[in-house]
């Protein structure tokens, strides 16, 4: 257009951090960062053991499918408080809640959990154009039966240690770690966090009205589960990227309610062992105590072993006990009780 252009030289170009990454890679902070992350990872782990409701297939297609979903402002809110009361960002809350869920779902005490990283933390590279996210696995260890309030400050000083420790890409971690691979799974993690907090720009058009449009379903699923999350006005709202190849739609909705009942939990008591909370919303409690109630009222006059008998009468070939291949008639484990009775009394 002939005009001059409005925006600020670059004091560096995205190949000068490319040819610094490379000359920093050989040299001793490298061997300092690479230490932390084989100490950190060390016993870690190689596969998280997610229920799914198809068996894993031996080699992965990375289909992929989202499942939106959105807390509601109060619980929002309420999540903000409890991060704030234990000196932790409303990620590292999040995180903990994850691995929390994570750990209930397979049985395992330990889980470890990716999370890009923007990894722009010199202020040269923060307004330059260029993909630098390098991804940081998070080891969370739940073995202790930790309480909300430790469970808090354990991830607090994980994450803290892994911002410091950031540089080292995750490729050079993976190949430094050398762990089992498998054409099944990604190694050393199958599950991420994404917290998204950088604010989000609005686009206004003189005499247009801007309405967002769905881009639909995720093409592809590099992990098992991703769950990404972001602040949306006043509540925090998120969506869970799965692998289309383990879980169905409904298992990852069910997962969502459970993800969000684990939150409401922790704010309402965080000195609550985290593996205690609930994980079952209200209405599936409801639905457990009501297939459940299968009480029926009794005689108050009669004992336990007059209702019985009563019932031997009533039903005598009914089955009464079921014992590997042996089955009993209600009868025939009236008389063997009888039999035993008389043998007590002839013993004295």
């Amino acid at each position: 257009t002939g005009l001059p252009d409005p925006l600020p030289a670059l004091p560096i170009q995205y190949a000068d951090f490319a040819a610094w990454q490379h000359r920093w890679i050989s040299g001793a902070l490298l061997q300092r960062q690479l230490e932390f992350w084989r100490a950190h990872l060390h016993g870690a782990p190689a596969l998280l053991e997610l229920p799914t409701d198809r068996p894993r297939p031996p080699v992965q297609d990375h289909a992929g499918a989202t499942l939106d979903f959105a807390l509601s402002p109060a619980l929002s809110a309420q999540l903000k408080a409890l991060a704030q009361r234990h000196g932790c960002t409303l990620f590292m809350t999040l995180l903990a809640a994850w691995a929390t869920l994570l750990a209930r779902l397979t049985g395992q005490s330990e889980v470890v959990i990716g999370s890009p990283t923007a990894n722009r933390h010199r202020t040269e590279l923060e307004p330059l154009i260029g993909f630098f996210v390098n991804t940081q696995a998070l080891r969370i260890d739940l073995s202790a039966r930790p309480s909300v309030a430790q469970l808090l400050a354990q991830v607090r000083a994980t994450a803290l240690a892994a911002q410091d420790h950031q540089d080292l890409p995750f490729e050079q971690i993976i190949e430094a770690l050398n762990p089992p691979r498998s054409l099944a799974h990604h190694p050393l993690l199958q599950v991420m966090l994404s917290w998204q907090n950088a604010p989000e720009g609005e686009l206004a058009l003189p005499g247009l009205q801007l309405l967002p449009a769905p881009i639909g379903a995720a093409a592809s699923a590099k992990f098992d589960l991703d769950l990404s999350l972001h602040e949306q006005g006043e509540r925090i709202a998120g969506s869970f990227q799965y692998a289309c190849a383990l879980f169905e739609h409904a298992g990852i909705e069910h997962n969502a309610a459970q993800f969000v009942t684990l939150l409401q939990g922790m704010v309402e008591d965080d000195s609550a062992c985290v593996l205690r909370l609930p994980l079952l919303p209200e209405s599936e409690q409801a639905q457990l105590l009501a297939f459940n109630a299968t009480e029926a009222a009794f005689a108050s006059e009669l004992c336990i072993h007059q209702l019985f008998e009563q019932q031997a009468r009533l039903r005598p070939e009914a089955t009464a006990l079921v014992f590997e291949h042996e089955q009993l008639s209600y009868a025939a484990l009236n008389a063997r009780a009888n039999q035993l009775a008389h043998h007590l009394v002839a013993l004295g």
